[in-house]
C-alpha cells in the first residue's frame, strides 16, 4: 500500500515492476546465511521444502 512507511515482503515477480525511485529493497527471506543479523529467518517452509520466496522492501518516501 502507498500509505504504509513499514518493510513489506512481496512476490519475487515483484522486480517486473521495481522503481528504485520508489522503493528500497532491504532483503530477502532466502536464509539466514543471505541475512547474517539473522532478522527475517529462514522462510517458509512446507514439508522441509521453501515455498515462497519474497523479497523485503520498503517505501523511500514516508508518509504521515
Amino acid at each position: 500500500p502507498s500509505d504504509y512507511n513499514g518493510v513489506m515482503g512481496v512476490p519475487i515477480s515483484f522486480l517486473d515492476k521495481y522503481s528504485p525511485e520508489q522503493f528500497e529493497i532491504v532483503g530477502s527471506n532466502r536464509g539466514v546465511d543471505q541475512d547474517p543479523k539473522g532478522i527475517y529467518g529462514r522462510g517458509t517452509y512446507l514439508d522441509d521444502k521453501e515455498t515462497f520466496k519474497r523479497l523485503f522492501i520498503k517505501h523511500k518516501k514516508k508518509t504521515i
